[in-house]
């Protein structure tokens, strides 16, 4: 119950966020909570409408309507399911935690900025609301823990707002908000290839980032509670939630992190908290839908900007001096392309790629050492010996000069592909073209294994 509270603004500010009416995030948490109590494959994660996910849409409500949205949303969905059939679930583990960082920071960063929209054409009263909610934030934690302090913050500013009859813009002003049951809809729009083109790019993104999020918040929690949870079921039951929420007049949506440490700080372990949730927010959208009309937008954005502070990875920036060149350089890059694309996934994709290249190329290192002496060479080889580093391999090698016989030691290596296995066949050939004898040591079982099964091919008789 305290996690459907907490949801009512943040829900709000989300859809305000995607250009919305606060009807579609309030609906969109609701059908979202109660399809993942039974769907999803974390019990007690808490999935709603989000920033991440609303930063994705903006621009396509503004472009094309938010019946655009709801397509989208339900073939996000449908991308989702087919990721979760296709077991996608366990590359959450190849993310690197520089992308993962990244990530985080970037999406603090772009809520932070949407923010900054509402200032626009507002005088000092709007700025004295969003510091006045900030400051009931952040101390009413240091009286009680009992209620959210974001609730707190919402209707004491809101009472203010009322009471002296402040001339500011109210969450009414944003959109239309009903005391009414979410119904079925199918969205009106063309069913022809150039709504599926205009969308595609959206529901692809926004299938990535809320899989991305989703699960990242699943490891954190199952690392929290000492137990484990499907992805690959997290990510049908999030393709089904969206797929129902874009049915039902939402927007799409994903895990939340705040919301899912609220529950699980609160007790709730099972798939009854988030379906309870669910049913709660459902019960006082339809009982306080009048009330919510009145709050000031100038509190949505003091919970917004608390959201972006308490997003924001600020331990990241004191150890940026302290981790590898190379990890720092991905994190910045990650939060840099999320920033300038204003798009989650591709900054994602940029990091893992460079995250990548960065492993290659140190993996892309091998050394031969030399032992010779009267009648034998002996070459201790150190690294990996894979398509990368073939070459660098190959050259090593002195054929002319070395004696007739050479051992070739691979006891720090590891023999990863078939063009290792063919550079070592390389090697040998040009040996046996000289009449010189080598001898191979030292190579792992897996290693002797693969160059048995693939053969050197040899045409000496090494």
């Amino acid at each position: 119950m305290t996690v459907a509270i907490a949801l009512i603004p943040e829900a709000i500010a989300f859809s305000i966020l995607a250009g919305v009416s606060p009807m579609v995030g309030l609906y969109a948490s609701f059908c979202i909570a109660i399809v993942t109590a039974f769907a999803g494959g974390r019990p007690g994660m808490i999935s709603a409408a989000t920033g991440a996910m609303a930063l994705l849409v903006g621009s396509l409500v503004i472009s094309h309507g938010i019946e655009y949205l709801f397509a989208a949303t339900v073939l996000a969905g449908i991308f989702q399911i087919l990721m979760g059939m296709l077991k996608l679930g366990r590359f959450i583990t190849f993310l690197p935690q520089p992308v993962m960082t990244g990530f985080v920071n970037a999406l603090a960063i772009l809520i932070f900025m949407a923010q900054l929209v509402h200032f626009e054409g507002q005088g000092w009263i709007m700025y004295a609301l969003v510091a006045l909610t900030l400051v009931i934030i952040y101390t009413v934690p240091r009286i009680t823990k009992a209620v959210p302090s974001a609730l707190v913050a919402i209707i004491a500013v809101s009472v203010l707002s009322i009471v002296l009859n402040l001339d500011v813009r109210t969450v009414g002003d944003m959109g239309t908000i009903t005391s009414a049951l979410p119904v079925f809809h199918l969205p009106d729009l063309p069913f022809t290839l150039d709504t599926l083109l205009i969308i595609l790019p959206y529901s692809l993104s926004l299938a990535v980032v809320g899989l991305l999020e989703s699960l990242m918040t699943a490891t954190l929690i199952d690392d929290i509670t000492g137990t484990g949870s499907d992805k690959n079921r997290e990510a049908k039951g999030q393709g089904l939630a969206n797929i129902v929420t874009g049915f039902f007049g939402g927007m799409a949506g994903c895990a939340m992190i705040g919301q899912s440490m609220v529950n699980m700080k609160s007790g709730g372990r099972t798939r009854l908290s988030t379906f309870v949730s669910g049913i709660f927010l459902l019960f006082l959208i339809l009982v306080l839908g009048d009330v919510v009309k009145q709050i000031p937008m100038g509190a949505l954005v003091g919970v917004m900007i608390m959201v972006c502070i308490s997003t924001f990875e600020w331990g990241s920036l004191k150890t940026l001096a302290k981790v590898p060149l190379s990890d720092a350089l991905v994190m910045i890059v990650t939060v840099v392309t999320v920033v300038v694309t204003d798009n989650l996934s591709i900054g994602v994709l940029f990091g893992v790629l460079l995250s990548a290249l960065s492993f290659a190329w140190k993996m892309a290192s091998i050394k031969l050492s030399v032992h010779t002496t009267a009648s034998v060479t002996t070459y201790k080889v150190s690294g990996q010996l894979f398509f990368g580093t073939t070459s660098h391999f190959v050259h090593e090698f002195m054929y002319e000069s070395d004696p007739g016989q050479v051992i070739i030691d691979f006891s720090h290596s590891h023999v990863w592909d078939q063009s290792a296995v063919g550079a070592i066949a390389k090697t040998l050939d040009k040996y046996a073209a000289l009449g010189k004898k080598v001898t191979i040591t030292g190579l792992n079982e897996e290693s002797a294994r693969l160059v048995k099964r693939i053969g050197l091919g040899l045409s000496g008789g090494h």
